[in-house]
């Protein structure tokens, strides 16, 4: 996994602060640490291992961006991509691309997150019917979706932590 390729603050706001120079480079050796880590030891030993990557992945961004955090058997992370970028409000997203790239890195399993440009993390009725359908495409290819972080200026929410992923697909 390249750093380099990974989407970055660039300026913008973040908890109401603008990043200079200093700390974006902070920020991008943060990411790279976390990177390293959750390579080479079990991504749920500390869940909030992988909220916080996800808040740094997206804290910022002016529009909606949905990444992707696909792992192994052993929970470890393979890959990181941000497949799709939105407006301010929504993001198009294509299922199908998702299951592509889970074959195609040969994924286990996958940790799906995106922003809500707007502020609140808390998930909407379009993002909890998403998870749903999503999570039962995954099923048929045998990869299971562990979980949904949606990033917002307020904080973040993992679906999984909040009991929603278990409730959705039933």
């Amino acid at each position: 996994m390249k750093t380099e390729n990974l989407p970055a603050p660039h300026g913008r706001i973040l908890k109401g602060l603008p990043f200079n120079a200093r700390h974006q480079a902070t920020i991008r050796e943060a990411v790279g640490i976390l990177e390293s880590h959750l390579q080479t030891s079990p991504v749920f030993t500390h869940p909030n291992q992988v909220n916080e990557y996800c808040q740094l992945q997206l804290a910022g961004e002016a529009d909606e961006v949905f990444c992707c955090l696909y792992l192994d058997t052993q929970h470890r992370l393979l890959n990181f991509e941000q497949l799709f970028r939105g407006t301010i409000d929504s993001a198009h997203i294509h299922e199908r691309v998702i299951l592509r790239r889970c074959l195609e890195v040969n994924a286990a399993s996958l940790i799906v997150c995106h922003n809500h440009p707007s502020g609140s993390p808390e998930p909407s009725n379009a993002d909890i019917h998403f998870t749903a359908q999503l999570k039962f495409l995954l099923a048929m290819i045998d990869v299971r979706l562990m979980d949904h972080i949606i990033v917002g200026a307020e904080g973040h929410v993992s679906m999984a932590q909040a009991d929603l992923l278990n409730s959705v697909g039933r």
